[in-house]
């Protein structure tokens, strides 16, 4: 009898145990695994989608003028003029750095529209970044 009552103790503390892990796992895995979980500031952010998800590096580069217009040029005229550069991203704001690159631009536009707003703050971080 006390092998069946020790046996009973052991599974119960055991299913308790594994219930307890699996409580654990799935708040840890609760919040945001895309872009934001793995950066911390958003300047970090903004470049790792800038240079990965977002494949903005493949125009645009911090000194030059590739297909289009280089990060720092992009940065200091949305400060000079004031721009907006997430509705822009957004699709929802006229160009005001290279207009002729413009229908180049559009072409993107399905991926940045498909990114929240964090992930749009962060790129618009990134750029600003490349005037310090």
């Amino acid at each position: 009898m006390r092998k069946v009552l020790f046996l009973a103790a052991v599974l119960a503390f055991a299913s308790c145990k594994k219930e307890s892990s699996e409580t654990n796992t799935s708040t840890t895995e609760s919040y945001s695994e895309g872009e934001s979980a793995k950066a911390k500031t958003p300047e970090e952010l903004g470049k790792q989608i800038f240079e990965g998800t977002g494949n903005c590096v493949a125009c645009h580069q911090p000194d030059q003028k590739v297909i289009g217009p280089s990060i720092k040029e992009i940065a200091k005229i949305y400060k000079d003029k004031n721009g907006d550069i997430v509705t822009f991203l957004k699709g929802k704001g006229e160009p005001i750095v290279d207009p002729s690159q413009f229908e180049v631009m559009k072409t993107n536009f399905a991926i940045t529209q498909s990114m929240s707003d964090e992930e749009l703050k962060a790129i618009e971080a990134y750029i600003y970044s490349n005037l310090k």
